[in-house]
């Protein structure tokens, strides 16, 4: 016959009567329903005499006005959008314009504020103090002034466009913008664009393929050199294998502006200068923080192998500040997108601009306020989740 411990049983006893106000779980359970609770009610308070007010003020409530003509143009859409348009579709350019140029304006970034970030730690004195002075400049200025800085160079310092600037054939620069040659549509260029897309696949796969290989047998392949020759070749052979098509669709001075190519407005060009050089100076210091979280003894050990600096940096570096930079990256990349609503300064037409127009003109204070919210929140969401799928793909493995 097998005995108990007295004390396990004795415990037993004590925790199966512990009542719950003294039983730390139960406790916090209770507190957190009762939480809930009252943040249930509050926002039940809160909406209902919104309501009430709406109602007692006689103002309509509800998302119907999004079906309604808006009767305002827009300067800058990536999709065909007039007068004539819906409420709803001139939000969705706002929504398109404001996630155009925080993509753009992220790669860009990203990019920069590396380059900034390495160059801070070269050996290089001067290279070393232009960066750092690039970082501690940027910083301290805040980016609304930047926006209005880059806005006025291009109305205070560049002509008009009929003396617009003509740094070569196809490109002119002027009060208007920016205005170059692109090719002319041709059906070879969606072909290209999948053929782009394919070799994107192919290079994804070829670096798995590698990074295997040198683990199974030290052996380096050159990744670099075939990516770029897979991601120009593939498409430019898809573009000989289309006939190779060669016309230009160049702008052309039409009475007081340029018709044709593409043109970068100066509302588009002072946002995205001033949101890149703002967010790479704070870029550029989580990539240097990164690198030197890395310590030097790996540097040595790998310069003992025989690898090449710009080796040392790809194999050795990088993959172990990737973990540490990442994280912060992220909350540049979210910063960088919400500070793109500080365009309605300088009349680039992004999704808060267009939300405050459709305010205005419908009186629909509240469901303008929420889309906003929403936009913005999705827009931050799937931020963070791709950031975080690449940093759980980035993270070291131990073996």
């Amino acid at each position: 016959m097998v005995s108990l411990p007295s004390e396990n049983i004795m415990g037993n006893n004590i925790s199966e009567k512990t009542p719950f106000w003294l039983d730390p779980k139960k406790r916090s359970i209770f507190f957190q329903l009762l939480t809930l609770c009252m943040v249930g009610l509050l926002g039940y308070y809160l909406v209902s005499n919104t309501l009430q007010n709406l109602e007692r003020q006689s103002i309509a409530t509800g998302f119907g006005f999004l079906q309604k003509e808006s009767s305002f143009e827009i300067g800058e859409s990536l999709v065909d959008y007039s007068a004539a348009s819906s409420y709803g579709r001139a939000l969705i350019v706002g929504a398109l314009n404001t996630l155009y140029v925080s993509s753009v304006g992220i790669i860009i970034t990203v990019i920069l504020g590396t380059f900034i970030g390495v160059s801070r730690l070269s050996s290089n004195w001067l290279v070393s103090k232009l960066a750092s002075i690039y970082i501690e400049v940027m910083q301290d200025i805040p980016v609304l002034l930047q926006l209005f800085f880059w806005y006025a160079i291009f109305y205070e310092t560049f002509p008009s466009p009929r003396q617009a600037l003509n740094p070569v054939p196809g490109l002119f620069v002027c009060n208007r913008g920016v205005a170059f040659t692109i090719p002319e549509a041709h059906s070879a260029h969606a072909y290209m664009a999948l053929a782009f897309f394919a070799a994107g696949i192919i290079v994804y796969l070829l670096r798995r393929w590698s990074r295997k290989r040198q683990e199974r047998t030290g052996q380096l392949f050159p990744v670099f050199r075939v990516s770029v020759g897979l991601l120009l070749g593939l498409p430019l052979l898809t573009w000989w294998m289309a006939g190779a098509p060669t016309e230009l669709n160049m702008p052309k001075l039409v009475g007081f502006n340029f018709i044709g190519g593409l043109t970068l407005s100066p509302e588009f060009i002072a946002l995205l200068l001033g949101l890149v050089l703002y967010t790479a100076a704070f870029v550029a210091e989580v990539v240097r923080a990164g690198i030197q979280s890395v310590s030097k003894g790996q540097t040595e050990a790998a310069m003992s192998l025989g690898l090449r600096p710009p080796m040392v940096l790809n194999l050795v570096i990088l993959p172990q500040a990737l973990r540490v930079i990442i994280p912060p990256l992220t909350s540049q990349m979210l910063n960088l997108t919400k500070n793109s609503s500080l365009a309605v300064a300088i009349g680039f037409p992004d999704f808060v601009s267009v939300a405050n127009t459709t305010i205005n003109q419908t009186g629909q204070a509240i469901e303008g306020v929420a889309l906003i919210m929403l936009v913005y929140l999705i827009f931050s969401l799937l931020t963070s989740a791709f950031m975080n799928w690449y940093n759980k793909r980035a993270a070291l493995v131990e073996r």
